[in-house]
């Protein structure tokens, strides 16, 4: 149980890249998002999960498993431009994605990007494609994070002045106004 528990708490231990040896990519995308694992032998070398946009969310099956694949490629192109990789997908009418003819502008796109690589697509039952799967599926934070800042008390203490001090407030009101009529605007 403690090693367990430890094994929880840790950061999982990712593989050296070799690049001698055949890199796969394993990608997936779902309503929520794109995930995509870059391996050697079956030892994870990295990984990649971003959620979907509101206008993707709208797109084809068929063109969201497409832009996950150029996400990776985009992401790991320094691994995979040297040598030969493999591409593993869920989705079986990518499997023809280099034969097939371009007819929208995301095979375009796809065409463009990937025509200088030398890679082979393969398919995986999507039960098997576990770890590119729920990277897809990880939810998104849709909350705003608030960022704190430090402001100095010196600076507290000015403000505060302006707003006590009545010559101080009427050169602030002043200064509005001459601002605002040099712009055409009047107030009523």
């Amino acid at each position: 149980f403690q090693l367990l528990k430890q094994d929880l708490v840790q950061a999982p231990v990712l593989a050296l890249p070799d690049f001698t040896k055949t890199f796969i990519l394993e990608t997936d995308a779902s309503d929520s998002g794109f995930g995509a694992v870059l391996m050697q032998e079956g030892h994870p070398i990295a990984y990649l999960s971003k959620p979907l946009s509101g206008k993707n969310q709208g797109l084809l099956t068929y063109e969201k498993e497409c832009m996950a694949i150029l996400m990776a490629v985009d992401k790991w192109r320094c691994y995979l431009q040297h040598n030969h990789f493999m591409i593993r997908i869920d989705h079986k009418s990518l499997l023809f994605l280099s034969e097939q003819k371009a007819t929208t502008k995301l095979q375009q796109k796809a065409v463009l990007k990937l025509m200088d690589l030398s890679f082979t697509i393969s398919y995986k039952k999507g039960i098997t494609n576990a770890a590119a799967d729920a990277l897809s599926r990880c939810p998104s934070d849709d909350t705003v994070s608030a960022i704190s800042e430090s402001t100095p008390v010196w600076l507290e203490r000015l403000i505060t002045g302006y707003s006590d001090d009545p010559s101080a407030t009427q050169l602030l009101q002043d200064l509005v106004l001459a601002k605002w009529t040099s712009q055409g605007l009047h107030i009523t």
